[in-house]
């Protein structure tokens, strides 16, 4: 409790900096900019036919000149390519396939005969997971910068700016990587690849996601990123120095949590050479996603984030109260070690332990009844300080019955929602033990299902 009260703390603080710092900056001047970062918006898609289309609108319809989009096919079951082909007239191009990092094979690249697509690259390649897609798209790009994203997700239309910015800005310290906050688009409005309202989503599920990525963002992230010790940026949405993050290895096709091991190994690169570097965050809420809406599929999403997590600290555990590797070794290191990964499986030995206590009468109920009181209220508490943070800035929940639907998510989150989560954790642990490597089908409901 006190460390979560503590992380809010610094977040609010820093947050109110950030838009002090921000609030009157002419985003739209950086695009006359020659000096604007050249980037490649990389986004690895497996069976994304349902929304593919919408999303590749929205990565084209971004604000910003010096970019270029890749879509790299890992596979496809589905009729993701002829989807592409059809909706954007794709071509097969004789671009070369020089690869710096190991992939498996490309089989076609396509580009657009239409003008209006000529930012647009789809790559078609033999399944490889996330990370082999990913590097695909790494190896592909002639841009300094590449910004790793997933194909579900619709980013706002300054997106490219405001995470460009801290790259313009960098003096002694060289930014590797900048990350930004990334919001729940279920029951959302979205035309041509645009979020046009933001609305709470009606899924129940869903919706109590929406707190608990407030929570992580806003009251979380953004505290490690002024402590300088953020051991993640989301899979879902980064921007990376692409010379770092190739002479790291790229992403490791070995682990689930591909997106959390490449920024803790870029980070141990620049100290193991004794480089001056940083990696910040933007609180913006800049890019949105489908959230599952199903018990089936958020377990196979929090199973495989904690067997991610696992396999990251076992790979960098050197870093364990290294003095090497300052912030990092020393408090953030053992703080996922402790609060992320120990967390779950310390929580149900005290449910073990309580129903012990109870059969043998030994816990005094007033006093329990107390203590769990205190734990639901502060789990309460922190979720509506999250809420209140983000209607204090940005404001996306305009409505009373947004407002309302969170609000009675975050009374029921710690009761339904909380177990599950749990559960899914534990669950983790034992795919790990077992051998499970597998991703684990996220299947879509698209972003063309009409709200209620």
């Amino acid at each position: 409790m006190i460390s979560y009260i503590i992380l809010a703390i610094i977040s609010g603080v820093s947050l109110k900096a950030y838009l002090k710092k921000n609030r009157f900056v002419n985003y739209n001047a950086l695009l006359s900019l020659e000096s604007a970062p050249r980037v490649s918006l990389i986004a690895p898609a497996y069976n994304e036919g349902k929304t593919i289309q919408e999303n590749v609108r929205s990565l084209l319809a971004i604000n910003y000149n010096n970019f270029d989009v890749i879509v790299v096919n890992d596979g496809s079951k589905d009729d993701s390519i002829p989807v592409l082909i059809k909706a954007f007239e794709l071509v097969s191009s004789g671009m070369q396939y020089l690869p710096e990092i190991p992939t498996k094979e490309v089989k076609a690249i396509y580009v657009s005969s239409n003008p209006a697509f000529s930012k647009l690259i789809v790559v078609d390649k033999f399944n490889g997971g996330k990370a082999d897609a990913l590097n695909t798209g790494m190896n592909l790009s002639k841009n300094p910068y590449v910004v790793c994203i997933d194909v579900d997700c619709i980013m706002d239309k300054d997106v490219l700016l405001k995470l460009a910015k801290p790259y313009l800005e960098q003096s002694d310290k060289k930014v590797i990587a900048t990350g930004g906050v990334v919001r729940i688009a279920n029951s959302c409005i979205i035309k041509s690849g645009k979020l046009i309202e933001v609305k709470a989503p009606d899924n129940f599920l869903a919706r109590i996601q929406v707190i608990e990525y407030l929570r992580a963002f806003i009251l979380g992230r953004m505290a490690w990123s002024k402590l300088d010790g953020l051991l993640i940026i989301s899979g879902a949405f980064g921007m990376f120095d692409r010379e770092i993050a190739i002479k790291s290895g790229g992403y490791d096709t070995n682990t689930v949590g591909e997106d959390m091991e490449l920024i803790v190994r870029m980070r141990r690169h620049m100290i193991d050479r004794k480089e001056s570097y940083v990696v910040q965050y933007i609180p913006d809420p800049l890019c949105w996603t489908e959230a599952p809406e199903s018990y089936k599929i958020l377990g196979k999403q929090r199973s495989r984030w904690m067997r991610g997590t696992i396999e990251t600290l076992w790979t960098h555990r050197k870093m364990m109260f290294n003095p090497k590797y300052k912030t990092l070794g020393l408090l953030s290191y053992p703080y996922w070690l402790f609060a992320e990964y120990y967390a779950p499986i310390i929580e149900v030995t005290g449910i073990l332990i309580t129903i012990v206590l109870v059969a043998f009468g030994i816990i005094s109920w007033k006093f329990f009844l107390l203590f769990l009181l205190l734990v639901y209220l502060f789990a309460v508490m922190f979720s509506m300080m999250a809420l209140y943070t983000e209607e204090s800035t940005f404001k996306r929940y305009e409505t009373i019955a947004d407002l309302k639907k969170l609000t009675l998510v975050a009374l029921l989150e710690p009761l339904i929602f909380h177990p599950f989560t749990v559960y899914a954790a534990l669950k983790g642990n034992w795919e790990k033990l077992s051998g499970n490597k597998g991703w684990g089908d996220m299947t879509r409901t698209g972003f063309d299902k009409k709200p209620t």
